[in-house]
């Protein structure tokens, strides 16, 4: 089943008197359960796409439809709403509140969207057990290592069970240890939950935990391989970077 689809999305900035192309004309699909990267250099497009997906910004063309519907049809509320309940987000920075402990800041989506946290209690505890913070719910921030706080923010991103999650550079700012795990914990996620989730990064290695790599240059997509169902070589992924210059 697919989930979101794009049809001929285009993204045009004006640079002084310059009309430049950050995306022109990208047409895909996702189906329910895919774990899919989104990689190319910089300036491809790669961040200029999860933007779009995500609703936090608007097509100059083309159109993008999540579950079928086409966001284009939704006005500036509605848009707000589909990103609380059904777009989750992960950044490369973790963008948890300081002030509040690791269960707050995975509730404050559902804070934010007005639900009563009471009954959701049970909800956050479940996820906070599954990213392996169940000892640590109480502690804030700057009480967790780097690692343990991307870990809230997954947790955070699924807490409204949305539709898809787009996680931005995810293991950018982790050594390589911390990023191997929150990338196994991604892959876990998406196995457990029949979690869709993309995910834009520029290391083969992170790519590899995917089952599907989209490749973009000059914001076109140039190619795409597939690990059906599972994830795909680094040699692989490597070799065609190699081959269309990224």
């Amino acid at each position: 089943m697919v989930v979101l689809e794009t049809h001929q999305l285009t993204k045009q900035y004006l640079m002084g008197k310059v009309v430049v192309d950050a995306l022109a004309g990208v047409d895909f699909s996702i189906g329910r359960g895919e774990f899919t990267a989104i990689m190319g250099p910089s300036g491809s497009g790669k961040s200029t796409l999860l933007h779009l997906l995500g609703g936090l910004d608007t097509p100059t063309s083309g159109e993008i439809f999540l579950n079928g519907e086409a966001l284009s049809g939704l006005n500036d509320e509605e848009i707000t709403r589909l990103r609380r309940r059904k777009v989750g987000f992960i950044f490369q920075f973790y963008n948890l509140l300081p002030t509040l402990t690791a269960a707050e800041n995975v509730a404050l989506p559902l804070l934010i969207d007005g639900q009563p946290l009471a009954a959701k209690r049970e909800q956050i505890d479940q996820l906070l057990a599954l990213v392996g913070l169940a000892e640590r719910s109480d502690h804030r921030p700057d009480q967790l290592s780097g690692g343990q706080q991307q870990r809230v923010a997954i947790a955070r991103a699924f807490v409204n069970q949305p539709e898809i999650v787009l996680a931005d550079e995810p293991t950018g700012n982790l050594d390589s240890r911390s990023g191997a795990a929150i990338l196994d914990l991604l892959r876990q996620t998406c196995r457990e939950f029949s979690a869709t989730i993309v995910m834009v990064t520029h290391d083969a290695r992170a790519a590899s935990y995917t089952n599907r790599i989209v490749f973009l240059k000059d914001g076109r997509i140039v190619r795409q391989l597939d690990g059906e169902g599972h994830g795909v070589a680094v040699q692989d992924i490597t070799a065609v970077m190699s081959a269309i210059d990224l």
